[in-house]
């Protein structure tokens, strides 16, 4: 039986006990993803307990969100930690001394923003990221929130026909048109000097369009608007026929849940049952976050 009890945004929410005696509130935001956990301070070392019991809600709900965490970097790599080994970012300019930690930086006087179409990280590495923790180091005075859409939700709503169709199938994942030297990111202004190494970019990866959650044995799409390039062993204008339809289907307004930052703001998602986007309607304020990935495994 589940030691977690997620409750309605209406209600108190549930309190789960770790055994150094901390209390954490765990309470269920989007009809489909995301929960807010309080009652912790990150910065303190975790119990085994608190640990799960944060795996737990994440598997379940594929976001978590904690509140006024205004961690050191050495803290937010400690808390990282606990939860995987850690994945350095090959394309975004490092935090000074703590190349765990990727910047997301978007200074007042720039248009374009990173991470603004909608994506799970890292999907064209052999082995994906299980997750990603973000902390808003700045925000702007408005705007600046991230959505997340849960993958779980998006292919539960598909036809049995449809899931029998896209069970056998795989997908061709790559960095290249985003990150390397020809890619988009490079052709923009802006992006430059956030967006490095173009020539580290040279990872294709296939993995299933369905995969099983390995941690809540769940089925969820896995296909991205920004990494999938094709379905294996089909044509591009076929692929784009099928990819096409799954991704409007994907983006549907009630499988996702918005997220207002605020300074010490943490969101950690995983790449695995879920999607995320970064709105850009700030412009003319800074906006920065550190970032964080987490090594994963192969995907069935």
């Amino acid at each position: 039986m589940s030691r977690l009890q997620i409750v309605s945004p209406r209600t108190e929410p549930s309190s789960v006990a770790g055994r150094a005696g901390s209390s954490l509130s765990i309470t269920r935001l989007g009809s489909f993803v995301g929960a807010e956990i309080g009652g912790i301070d990150l910065a303190r070392p975790l119990d085994d307990a608190t640990r799960d019991a944060i795996a737990e809600a994440l598997a379940e709900h594929g976001v978590v969100f904690f509140r006024d965490q205004h961690l050191t970097p050495e803290e937010q790599i400690a808390f990282a930690e606990r939860f995987g080994r850690i994945d350095v970012n090959r394309f975004f300019r490092p935090v000074e001394g703590h190349p765990q930690i990727a910047e997301v930086r978007k200074e007042a006087h720039q248009a374009a923003n990173i991470g603004s179409n909608w994506h799970t990280d890292h999907s064209y590495d052999q082995h994906p990221a299980k997750g990603s923790i973000l902390l808003a180091r700045e925000v702007p005075s408005l705007g600046g929130d991230t959505l997340f859409a849960s993958m779980y939700a998006a292919y539960d709503a598909l036809s049995d026909g449809l899931k029998a169709t896209l069970a056998p199938l795989k997908s061709l994942h790559s960095s290249r048109h985003v990150f390397g030297s020809e890619s988009r990111s490079l052709a923009s202004n802006d992006l430059k000097g956030r967006i490095i190494n173009p020539e580290a970019a040279t990872q294709d990866a296939v993995h299933p369009v369905v995969i099983t959650h390995p941690d809540s044995g769940r089925k969820a799409l896995y296909v991205n608007p920004n990494f999938t390039l094709r379905i294996e062993g089909w044509t591009e204008a076929e692929s784009a026929a099928l990819l096409g339809y799954l991704y409007e289907h994907a983006r549907k307004p009630e499988f996702a849940f918005r997220f207002r930052w605020q300074p010490g703001s943490i969101a950690f998602w995983d790449n695995r049952a879920t999607w995320h986007l970064a709105l850009n309607d700030y412009h003319g304020e800074r906006r920065l976050m550190h970032r964080i990935t987490i090594a994963g495994s192969a995907l069935h």
